[in-house]
């Protein structure tokens, strides 16, 4: 789906990642979210490339991306980790600051790439997300009911997997056709390339220690930065899906005003899945939000 970008592999501490690259500009990495791969950007890329370098990859554990064996404490799969792997990448194709845009999973990652790497981040845009800390810390019954996932992921091995690996194109249908929209806003590749990958091995086991580590070694990351009182120094611009259960259940702006020192955004018409259900209006924002990286000192 993502043809026009050539691919690379990228190695980093004995983990392949699975990267594309194109286009012409300043750098802007783009992470995606749960439980999808970089196609995900497939309605926005082409547009996007005509004024910057895009550089997309599958996070560790999604995608063509290798998934690291899983360990007692979850530090394989948390967001530094992850976060560490996308400055591998960015520097292996010769970008030491950048943009990043980021959605779902990929902009908790997105976040703590930031807090550790200020320097690399020159700007930054996370899409239908709450800081992993206030969620966790706020959630109610309507946020349990409509992200389950995030608690059943959770649970200690091996029953979360052993579900999943039964029929993991059937997990894929329902984590992503429970939500606003259904399964209508995808395109039936980019639907047959999320459940091909979420069908490779150790797929199963690869999501939950992602999610396992969100609710342990990612929240004492995140405690540690709010007890030092440090935040995001970068222009963070955040958009959310009106319709989304991130918009019914937080206050996104609030909470991210919180975390940042420098922070804007709306919410879009659509759901959560926004770079598939609203990428015209997508588009327009990133074109918008990142252009003063072509002004600023890189």
């Amino acid at each position: 789906m993502l043809n026009g970008f050539p691919s690379h592999t990228v190695q980093r501490d004995g983990v392949t990642l699975h990267t594309r690259i194109g286009g012409e500009g300043p750098p802007l990495l783009l992470l995606h979210g749960h439980p999808q791969t970089m196609a995900m950007w497939h309605r926005v890329a082409a547009v996007l490339a005509q004024r910057f370098t895009l550089v997309m990859m599958d996070l560790r554990g999604y995608g063509d991306s290798a998934r690291p064996a899983a360990d007692t404490g979850h530090v394989a799969y948390s967001k530094r980790e992850m976060a560490l792997d996308a400055m591998a990448v960015m520097s292996h194709h010769g970008f030491e600051r950048f943009g990043v845009l980021a959605h779902d999973r990929g902009a908790r990652v997105a976040h703590r790439l930031a807090m550790d790497h200020p320097r690399a981040v020159r700007r930054l845009m996370l899409l239908d997300i709450a800081p992993t800390l206030a969620m966790y810390e706020q959630t109610g019954e309507a946020f349990a009911r409509a992200y389950w996932h995030w608690f059943f992921l959770i649970q200690p091995p091996p029953l979360p997997e052993a579900l999943i690996a039964a029929d993991p194109g059937r997990y894929v249908r329902s984590v992503m056709g429970s939500r606003h929209a259904g399964l209508a806003p995808f395109d039936p590749a980019a639907l047959a390339e999320y459940e091909r990958c979420a069908n490779l091995p150790h797929t199963a086991v690869a999501i939950c220690e992602d999610y396992r580590a969100s609710a342990t070694v990612d929240l004492e990351h995140d405690r540690a930065d709010v007890t030092a009182g440090r935040s995001l120094t970068q222009p963070v611009r955040v958009l959310w899906g009106e319709h989304g259960t991130v918009a019914r259940c937080f206050d996104v702006l609030t909470l991210w005003h919180e975390r940042a020192a420098d922070v804007s955004g709306h919410s879009l018409p659509c759901g959560h899945y926004i770079a598939e259900e609203a990428p015209e209006r997508l588009a327009a924002e990133a074109l918008s939000f990142f252009s003063p990286l072509f002004e600023e000192q890189p």
